[in-house]
C-alpha cells in the first residue's frame, strides 16, 4: 500500500506529467463549450463532426469517413441514416464500383456545417486568446512534433 502512495506522488509530482494533463484538462472544457455552441444552432458533436468532415472531403465512402473520425464504421451506423434522413446529406452509388456508396452533403446539410464551422472558430480564436501569435505557432509545431513522435514509436518500451 505504501509503495502505491509513492507511486502516485511520483506520477503527480512528475513535472512532464503536470504539463501534460493540462492537454487534456484543456481538451475537455474546449469540447464542453464546442458542444454549448453548436446546441445554440440545434446540432450536436457527432453531427457537427460528421457535416464538417464530409464538407472538407465530399466524397467519402462510410468507412473512409469512419478512418478521419477515428471512430469505428459501426459508430456511423446509426448516424448516417437519421443525417440522411433529415436531408442534411445524401449517399451516391460510386461510378466505379456499384458496392460502393460516396457521401455528399445536400444544401441544408452544407448550411448546417458552415454555421458550426462559425461557432468552432469562434471557440478556437477565444481559446488562443491569451497567446500571442508566435505562441500559437509554437504550441501547434509541439503538438504535431508530439503526434508524430507517437506515430513512429507508439509505445514506451513496458
Amino acid at each position: 500500500m505504501e509503495q502505491d502512495s509513492q507511486d502516485a506522488e511520483l506520477v503527480w509530482n512528475h513535472p512532464r506529467f503536470q504539463n501534460w494533463i493540462e492537454v487534456p484538462k484543456a481538451y475537455q472544457i474546449a469540447r464542453r463549450l464546442l458542444s454549448e455552441g453548436l446546441a445554440t444552432i440545434d446540432l450536436d458533436l457527432p453531427r457537427y463532426d460528421v457535416l464538417a468532415t464530409i464538407l472538407r472531403f465530399p466524397g467519402l465512402t462510410q468507412q473512409e469517413l469512419a478512418d478521419k473520425l477515428l471512430v469505428g464504421r459501426s459508430n456511423l451506423s446509426m448516424l448516417l441514416p437519421d443525417m440522411e434522413k433529415k436531408e442534411f446529406l445524401k449517399r451516391r452509388e460510386d461510378d466505379s464500383d456499384r458496392r460502393l456508396k460516396r457521401l455528399f452533403l445536400t444544401d441544408a446539410g452544407e448550411e448546417l456545417a458552415r454555421s458550426g464551422l462559425r461557432v468552432h472558430v469562434k471557440l478556437v480564436d477565444h481559446m488562443m486568446a491569451p497567446s500571442s501569435e508566435a505562441e500559437c505557432k509554437a504550441l501547434g509545431d509541439q503538438m504535431r512534433k508530439i503526434r508524430k513522435h507517437m506515430l513512429e514509436a507508439p509505445s514506451p518500451n513496458w
